[in-house]
């Protein structure tokens, strides 16, 4: 009888240490719990949330692109003429996508890249919708509606990666020269 109670009290810490640890890796913004991924985060396989824990940690525009194909008004995004140096990252998961570096003035309203950071991070789909063919962009890793790529981008690679803000994350923190788009 003697062991059960410091059995339970290792437990309880145990416990404690797990919640701790869990409460670390979250960041609040706009009021409401987001899980941030560290960015060497690991995780082999698709990000899978139902719509309910999506909408738990994004807000209403977010969820709206990000998960429903959605598209914020030009020139009101909070990236469109950003030209802090850094990453990109997908407001979802955290992944990776695009580099300060590969970012030009498109003047369609909504941040523009020539190219992702690795292109194994966005994957594109034919998009038939609103009358028009056009090819999406979504995240690899969590499948979240980013934009559309075009072929009126400059060189070196022709495309224009139209991206809406409410889909990224930028992180300031990343040096440039770790960002580099492949080829440069």
């Amino acid at each position: 009888m003697s062991i059960v109670k410091p059995l339970g009290v290792f437990l309880l810490v145990c416990l404690a240490l797990v919640a701790i640890i869990v409460g670390a890796r979250r960041a609040t913004r706009g009021g409401k719990e987001k899980q941030i991924m560290a960015s060497g985060d690991e995780r082999s396989g698709p990000l899978v949330r139902s719509d309910q824990e999506w909408k738990e940690v994004l807000s209403d525009l977010e969820f709206r692109v990000t998960r429903q194909k959605g598209t914020e008004p030009a020139f009101s995004g909070e990236y469109w003429d950003t030209k802090t140096p850094g990453v990109y990252r997908c407001r979802c998961c955290g992944a990776p996508l695009f580099s300060s570096q590969a970012k030009f003035d498109s003047k369609t309203g909504w941040p523009s890249y020539w190219e992702p950071i690795d292109k194994d991070n966005v994957r594109t789909e034919e998009d038939n919708s609103w009358f028009m063919r056009r090819t999406e962009v979504l995240c690899s890793k969590c499948d979240a509606h980013l934009g559309h790529v075009f072929p009126d981008g400059p060189p070196p690679t022709g495309l224009r990666y139209c991206i809406n803000s409410a889909s990224l994350e930028l992180d300031p923190r990343t040096s440039a020269e770790d960002t580099s788009p492949s080829g440069q």
